[in-house]
């Protein structure tokens, strides 16, 4: 179920949409102004915005920049005519899509799946555990949304452990697959590589989260 964040300040198009969008499936909150979108961006943390550019206030250009500065959540933009300058101003902005007014609830719908599909393709190789992001094919890490620095070492063993969430790798293992070792290393290089990588991605090292020790046998990232 995506939760879809609707920023309309016509109450009988707001109700509308928020009905048809429930009714596909979709956990909407819909708010009238983009003072308050803006709140519930930051407490819902939507999968995508639906926002109507001409709102009182603050209009949808400005919340659209701020919301585009704030993250990469997709928006869709509402605009009452199919106005060239609007819909480019709109897009400069940061939105995503757009949907002429009056507004079919179908397709919205299916612009709201298909932005969300793009999104799915374009982060297939970034993998979610709790606060923990990995970015493999980029070679990031990042905790509750903050970049994290890791040696190379560091970032090869996070990367080995979390492709199998639960599996428990012996000292032996790791030292085969993350330093190469082909023969019996050192175990005391794992063991000060996990100190180090527990000191940057779990909140309190003597009780890990993400890289646990299985006594006896050795390590496992989660399950989380």
């Amino acid at each position: 179920m995506s939760r879809v964040l609707l920023i309309e300040d016509d109450a009988a198009v707001r109700e509308g949409l928020e009905l048809a969008l429930t009714r596909h499936g979709h956990r909407v909150r819909a708010v009238e102004s983009g003072e308050q979108g803006l709140d519930r961006l930051r407490a819902d943390l939507p999968d995508v915005v639906v926002l109507d550019l001409m709102l009182p206030g603050m209009d949808g250009f400005e919340v659209c920049r701020r919301i585009r500065a704030a993250g990469d959540v997709p928006i869709i933009m509402l605009t009452a005519r199919g106005d060239d300058m609007d819909v480019v101003a709109g897009l400069e902005a940061g939105a995503d899509d757009y949907v002429v007014k009056p507004v079919q609830p179908r397709v919205l719908e299916a612009r709201i799946r298909a932005v969300l599909r793009r999104i799915g393709r374009d982060q297939a190789e970034l993998e979610r555990h709790a606060e923990l992001t990995i970015d493999r094919a980029g070679l990031v890490v990042a905790k509750g949304g903050v970049p994290v620095s890791l040696a190379p070492t560091e970032l090869r063993l996070l990367l080995e452990l979390s492709a199998t969430p639960g599996r428990v790798h012996s000292r032996q293992q790791l030292l085969e697959s993350v330093w190469e070792h082909g023969y019996f290393g050192d175990s005391r290089l794992v063991d000060a590589c996990v100190q180090r990588l527990r000191a940057k991605i779990e909140d309190d090292s003597a009780a890990p989260v993400y890289v646990q020790t299985v006594r006896g046998f050795g390590y496992r990232f989660g399950p989380v």
